[in-house]
Formats: structure tokens, sequence, C-alpha cells
């Protein structure tokens, strides 16, 4: 008998089981199982989403509302940490500034409005700089010409200085808070979005779209810009790192957000000229919020674009 045959003359081939095909990841599955490899993005994601969580539930879990004037005793100012209120109904964990406002609930108060103003300008100036750049890598000529010379111009500032000037002449209040930033941030989404349009536009399915004589914008929008957002993600995610801190900035220089609605870095310039005179935590405390959550931020920040970035993998 042939080795090749089957007792009952069938050919092996024929009887062995097919292959199963293995299934294919999604590029989006395999930038999720390359994040979890690093265990500092993963505990950075984790600090983060508890800090977010916290912040939501700020109304809830906090003993004290430091909006309400209502709820603030004047005799209660500068306690220091781990002291009951006058009406020993709670505790200062984290002490008290010199207005007797709660620092826990002051930090959690405060991190909504730091993560809403960094997240929000983050995300309208991603619109807006993904929209301009890819109409300035589709349209070329002075349409480029024209939107490129202007990121350079605006990045040519520094962030600081253009901020300052800004505030000083629309006033505080968080919406101009916003505004600033997303003047300052729109440039970075611009040109990263230029750069990524530009060599997407030059691949196979981009003319083959345009053989099918496909509208320009449907080309931009369902074949170019999917293939941006990987490189845009990474920048907002360091934007909003960025965004924060230059809003605390703003806030600890007095041209930031409002007293009546105060932030990490008006927490923070509460304190500071105290700190050598024993009052440590009243900026101490505020500092380290804002510390942990930079640090966070640009922990998975610096993993995204390590992940969709495969020049810098090790």
């Amino acid at each position: 008998m042939s080795p090749n045959l089957s007792p009952n003359g069938t050919p092996a081939a024929a009887l062995a089981p097919e292959p199963v095909p293995l299934r294919r990841e999604s590029p989006w599955q395999q930038g999720l199982r390359e994040f979890v490899r690093s265990k500092s993005a993963v505990l950075g994601l984790v600090v983060l989403v508890v800090l977010i969580v916290a912040a939501i539930t700020a109304p809830w879990i906090t003993p004290q509302n430091p909006y309400d004037l209502m709820q603030l005793d004047v005799m209660d100012a500068r306690l220091p940490p781990a002291t009951a209120n006058g009406a020993a109904t709670y505790t200062y964990w984290l002490g008290t500034d010199g207005q007797g406002r709660d620092l826990l609930s002051g930090i959690l108060y405060g991190l909504r409005i730091s993560l809403g103003v960094g997240v929000g300008s983050a995300l309208i100036a991603g619109i807006l700089g993904t929209i301009l750049g890819l109409i300035a890598a589709y349209a070329g000529g002075r349409v480029d010409a024209a939107i490129m010379r202007l990121v350079d111009l605006l990045l040519s500032f520094p962030s600081i200085l253009v901020a300052l000037m800004i505030l000083a002449y629309v006033g505080k209040g968080i919406g101009n808070v916003v505004l600033t930033l997303v003047v300052l941030e729109w440039a970075y989404f611009a040109r990263t979005a230029r750069g990524q349009a530009l060599v997407e536009s030059r691949r196979e399915y981009v003319e083959a779209a345009r053989c099918q004589a496909i509208p320009n914008w449907r080309i931009v929008l369902g074949h170019i810009l999917p293939n941006c957002l990987p490189p845009l993600i990474v920048v907002g995610s360091l934007q909003v790192a960025r965004a924060i801190t230059l809003e605390a900035t703003l806030s600890f220089l007095g041209l930031g957000v409002p007293v009546t609605e105060p932030s990490l870095g008006l927490l923070i310039a509460n304190g500071y000229q105290t700190m050598l005179s024993g009052e440590y935590w009243i900026s101490l405390y505020p500092g380290l919020a804002l510390l942990v959550t930079v640090v966070a931020i640009n922990l998975v920040g610096d993993r995204l674009r390590d992940v969709f970035n495969p020049r810098l993998q090790k």
C-alpha cells in the first residue's frame, strides 16, 4: 500500500483537517496590546482614571463646596492637616487655606476645572487644527503656504507670552482661558495633520479613489483622515497636559480663572507666600495634585507615541 493512501484507499491529504485561519488583529487591537506591555503607562492610565472619577464625583464625596461662601468659615482658615472643623462635623484631612476652604475639596473641584479646560481646549484645537491641516495638504499651493506660514508665525513666539497678551486684553474667565489655549494649540494639530495627510495622499488607495471620480471631500474624510488619527491622538494627549500646565501658570499669575472658581494653579498661588512660614500645606498638596495629573497624562501620551510610531519601538 502506498504510504500516501489511507487503509480505505483515500489519499491521506484529503483526510487531513483543514488549517483554521488565524484571526487577524486590527491596528487598534495591536495598539492596545502594545500599550498594556508598559507598566508605567498602565499605572498612569489608572491614576488618570481615578483622578477623573474623583473630579466628576466631587460634589458627592467632598465634605464642603469650596465655591459656596455660605459653607466657608473664616475661623477655620489655615488649619493644619487632620484638624476638625469648628462644628466638629468633619475633618480637614489636608488642612485649609486662607479663606477657610477645605483643601481636599478645593483640589477635587480644582481638578474639574483644570481637566475640563485642558480636555476642552485640546478637543476644540484638535478639530480646528486637523481641518486646516487637511485643507493645506490637499489643496496645496497658496492655501498651503498661507496656513503653514501662520502656523510657523504662531509657533515662533513663546506660548506664555502670547497667552498673557491675549488674557490681558480679553480678561479673566474660563471661556477666555479656553479660547487662549485653542489659539496656542491648534498649530500643533495642523502641522501634524498636514504632514501625515501629505504621506497618505500619495498612497495607492487615494489614487484609486481619484480614478473612480469620488468627490474630494469624501476622499479626505473617508480615506485620508482615518489614517491620520493615530498621530493626532498622540498629539492630543500631550497637548492636554500642556494645556493644564499652562492654565495653572496663568491662574498662578492671576490671569486665569476667577477667584470664585479656583483651579489647581490658583490654589497653589493662595499659599506660596506662606510656604516658608510653616503653612506648607496650602500650596504643597495642590502642587502635588497638579504634578501627579500631568505626569499621568504624559506617561499615557508617551506610550501612545511609542505604540503608534514603529520607529520608536525597541
